[in-house]
């Protein structure tokens, strides 16, 4: 409901609708119980992925409407759902499964809270399968309206945020020592600030319009076109998450 009255509010305004960013989301590291959103979803698919799902669907003809002459729309993804990567094998690993628990609502009450059907909940795991939906979803748009509409699908990894809201949820000595860790032992960390410019690279550099892309940037701060994992880049789980979520949100 949330998202259609923004959408709703949105066209009242009559603006524009250049570039769409999906970037929200919720981590809950630590939970072993779901919670569940207004729509009884678990709450960080329902989140990181059902409300993009409805918002981008929803945006996509106000998307076509622009004039602009570079309409982009920009799905964020994780290094941590990318299991291809070193992260991405950090356990608990991101898996989809054969999407029972999506196909069941991921309600808890009737079934499995988690996408792949598991009948413990983890809210990591959770968090890391709702970014394979987001680099998923980014790559179904690209198959179904790049051609007929011109409109750059993307998605990115922006590099190690360790100093936002993001981990609020995680336990404080974690929240203490990440950011260190990051900066000192890995050399993985990157500023809020630099996150923000490699975004902004994503929405309006003209070097970067190729359509169904994952972006990633090396230690010298270059883009790049990087790799998904196996699962994440899977044309029919892309379909099947697809349409799972279409019923989920309503509009199938």
């Amino acid at each position: 409901d949330s998202v259609r009255q923004f959408v709703d509010a949105f066209r009242r305004a009559e603006m524009p609708l250049d570039v769409l960013v999906c970037n929200a989301a919720i981590y809950r590291p630590t939970a072993r119980t779901p919670t569940f959103t207004a729509d009884g979803h678990e709450m960080s698919v329902g989140v990181n992925h059902l409300c993009h799902f409805l918002l981008a669907r929803l945006l996509m003809e106000d998307l076509q409407k622009s004039d602009y002459p570079s309409r982009r729309m920009v799905i964020v993804g994780s290094i941590t759902g990318n299991s291809n990567t070193l992260a991405g094998n950090m356990p608990p690993k991101a898996s989809l499964g054969d999407l029972r628990g999506l196909a069941g609502g991921l309600s808890g009450a009737s079934g499995s809270a988690m996408i792949n059907g598991d009948e413990s909940f983890d809210g990591a795991k959770a968090y890391k399968d709702s970014k394979v939906c987001n680099m998923l979803t980014m790559q179904e748009f690209h198959r179904r309206y790049h051609e007929e509409t011109d409109i750059t699908f993307s998605s990115l990894y922006p590099g190690c945020i360790a100093t936002t809201g993001l981990f609020r949820e995680h336990i404080p000595l974690f929240r203490t020592l990440f950011p260190p860790f990051q900066k000192f032992i890995t050399k993985g960390f990157v500023s809020e600030a630099e996150s923000g410019k490699r975004l902004a690279q994503v929405v309006a550099e003209p070097s970067l319009t190729k359509s169904g892309v994952y972006w990633s940037w090396n230690k010298d701060s270059a883009s790049f076109e990087n790799q998904l994992s196996q699962e994440a880049s899977d044309p029919e789980k892309a379909r099947k998450v697809w349409e799972l979520s279409e019923k989920l949100v309503g509009l199938a």
